[in-house]
């Protein structure tokens, strides 16, 4: 069977999150849906990160394996037709060979978190950003958040109920910068545990308002226990930005 790559970009508050559940609507449901009314079967379509509910992507990987070939550049159209109203698009669409796994096949991943740091409430951004009216220290953020970059023993920064084999994760790159009003905190890895980029920023948050040091985020990465870690950012200021294949 001819298999295909898709980028999507989905706003992440109407479902449960990407993986089809029975409890709700799923990004994950919704394409497999519109791809069998294309195709006139079930296809299963296989995605590089399984985003919470309420997170949202701009750079989201599938693949499918479709019974019959279609163009690449017609694939998109007809699954954006399909899923409408739903706040989901397919980007873009390529041929693969049969070897090509959305989430095994990934190099890495980024995630971008957006902080709305302003006193007045949002209206725009509403939904797509964390509102924080406290003024906070962006710089000092930053270099706390060195601290995690890294290979570590990510337990202090997972949720309790992850299922991952193993806590040691490779953090490349987590950057934070403002833009204005808008604090933007970039996490760059192979692969991150649940809820792990949620929070650390949760915990640099922390940092932001001179509660913590750096060197608490160190003490908490240390005690590999949630419990050591900061909060839980909500999910709505994250997003999945880009998978890497190399």
């Amino acid at each position: 069977m001819p298999r295909y790559k898709l980028t999507i970009e989905y706003d992440g508050a109407p479902f449960v999150g990407w993986q089809r559940q029975d409890n709700g609507p799923s990004v994950q449901a919704a394409i497999e849906e519109a791809v069998t009314a294309i195709c006139g079967e079930h296809r299963t379509v296989h995605g590089a990160g399984r985003t919470d509910a309420g997170v949202h992507a701009m750079g989201q990987v599938a693949h499918l394996d479709l019974p019959n070939p279609i163009a690449p550049e017609k694939l998109p159209l007809a699954i954006n037709f399909h899923v409408k109203p739903l706040p989901i698009a397919v980007l873009k669409a390529e041929a693969v060979t049969e070897d090509f796994h959305a989430r095994f096949s990934a190099s890495g991943r980024r995630y971008l978190y957006r902080i709305v740091n302003r006193p007045a409430r949002l209206a725009l951004d509403r939904g797509r950003a964390w509102f924080v009216p406290q003024r906070l220290d962006d710089q000092a953020m930053h270099a706390a958040a060195q601290e995690l970059v890294g290979t570590h023993d990510f337990t202090s920064f997972r949720a309790s109920y992850c299922q991952a084999k193993s806590p040691l994760r490779v953090l490349h790159r987590l950057e934070v910068r403002r833009q204005g009003d808008v604090i933007e905190v970039t996490a760059e890895g192979v692969s991150f545990l649940h809820h792990q980029v949620r929070n650390m920023v949760g915990t640099l948050r922390l940092v932001g308002e001179g509660k913590w040091t750096a060197q608490d985020i160190a003490r908490a990465l240390a005690a590999r226990d949630r419990k050591a870690g900061g909060p839980t950012a909500p999910p709505e200021g994250l997003y999945l930005t880009q998978v890497r294949y190399d």
